[in-house]
């Protein structure tokens, strides 16, 4: 009896074990996304009172570093509390697995980061063929890239986003969805949301492609610090050809090369890609059909959006 009771008072709020026993279905999606919708209003009231006490100047170049993250504020809320009030009654679902099969921990970091860039290198076509960004657009992402210090970038664009949204893509929604519906329908989805929260085309249509492999990596590991790096690795080649003269005003990398010298990275960034898809399929073999996550607690209740 005792035993029972000191599990109950068990407060676990990290960012990998302290949500795994939510597992959101659709409706938990939504009230995810909905949540860090309104989280934008936590994070204007923080950029608010750090203009109000360093002004503007400096609130232009670090409120984000605060406002950022307070966005997730009331989505992790929730998680937490859906997540405790489960803990005794539902199979829990870890959010960061190990699963890496014969290549191992190290060599498919490689690999995935290699295969993240390759993507990121297809989409610049598409990119070039949108219209261009609205100004307002343009200035904002230039602030946050160029125009801010690089440990500032690389702190908010590297660090934060890759933690916050692959906790929310793949750690929460897209490991809920595999446990409730078809793999295919849940990295479409996950990856659809991934887009969402973006909130603009420009990065919202790069961001899809880019999710659907994080969601495929995320299904065949477990692993979130995995979808973390990829993250991670893709948003710091933006910051880098941020801070380049030469490459931050391109609209294309096609600008800067001879024609066959562009086709034939495009050629080799989409072979890159099947090679890797190909080895991580056939190198991590499945624990269940549900993806390679590893579970915790009793494998015989089915936990839901309760």
């Amino acid at each position: 009896m005792s035993a029972f009771f000191q599990k109950t008072r068990k407060r676990s709020y990290d960012l990998f074990s302290g949500y795994q026993y939510y597992i959101p279905g659709i409706k938990g999606t939504i009230a995810l996304i909905l949540l860090l919708l309104a989280g934008t209003l936590v994070g204007s009231a923080f950029t608010a009172l750090f203009t109000l006490f360093f002004g503007a100047d400096a609130s232009n170049t670090y409120a984000t570093l605060i406002a950022y993250p307070a966005m997730f504020i009331p989505p992790m809320i929730y998680a937490s509390w859906k997540s405790r009030r489960n803990e005794l009654f539902d199979t829990g679902y870890a959010l960061d697995s190990n699963n890496f099969g014969k290549a191992g921990g190290w060599l498919m970091a490689i690999m995935a980061s290699v295969a993240t860039l390759a993507a990121g290198f297809l989409m610049d076509p598409i990119n070039a063929a949108m219209p261009p960004m609205p100004e307002y657009l343009e200035k904002a992402l230039e602030s946050l890239v160029a125009d801010s210090p690089v440990w500032v970038s690389l702190l908010s664009v590297s660090v934060l986003a890759p933690v916050f949204e692959e906790w929310l893509c793949r750690g929460m929604i897209l490991r809920g969805l595999l446990q409730k519906m078809h793999p295919a329908w849940a990295m479409l989805i996950s990856a659809f949301c991934f887009a969402v929260i973006h909130l603009n085309p420009w990065q919202a249509i790069p961001a899809f492609v880019l999710g659907m492999l994080f969601a495929y990596v995320y299904y065949k590991t477990g692993s979130l610090k995995l979808t973390m790096l990829m993250h991670c690795v893709n948003n710091t080649f933006a910051v880098i050809c941020g801070q380049i003269d030469g490459v931050r005003d391109i609209e294309s990398f096609s600008m800067i090369m001879e024609d066959w010298q562009y086709i034939s990275l495009l050629a080799c960034s989409l072979i890159l890609i099947v090679i890797f898809i190909d080895i991580v399929w056939k190198n991590i073999p499945m624990t269940s059909e549900k993806g390679n996550i590893d579970v915790i607690g009793n494998e015989d209740l089915i936990s839901g959006d309760r």
